[in-house]
């Protein structure tokens, strides 16, 4: 049980240093334009309702799972159709793949009962 446990918390750690990473990128880039800085608060808040034991988002965190999975690929989309292709934006939809991908298996781990 305890080893199901840590790698879960891996799983989280690994989330929030990819969604911190995602955030920082954002809300740096361009500064001070506001649709890069509303879009790493948007990655901030989603983190905080998935992770900080706030008794609303606690009681729905399945459906906060699912939209931080959508806001993650909507952010990916949303660059691939009209994003600038430089070499920051590939290492930022990269590690928005990466985050994608963790979120997949955290949701997977916790409300599927897969380990």
């Amino acid at each position: 049980m305890s080893s199901n446990r840590s790698k879960m918390d891996m799983v989280g750690g690994l989330i929030i240093l990819l969604t911190l990473a995602t955030a920082a990128i954002h809300i740096s880039l361009l500064f001070p334009d506001v649709m890069f800085i509303l879009n790493g608060l948007g990655f901030l808040s989603l983190a905080a309702a998935y992770f900080l034991p706030i008794p609303m988002f606690v009681q729905r965190r399945k459906w906060v799972a699912w939209a931080y999975m959508g806001y993650t690929l909507l952010t990916i989309l949303l660059w691939v159709a009209i994003g600038e292709r430089s070499t920051l934006g590939i290492v930022t939809k990269l590690i928005e793949i990466c985050l994608l991908v963790s979120l997949f298996i955290d949701y997977r781990r916790r409300f599927t009962g897969s380990r």
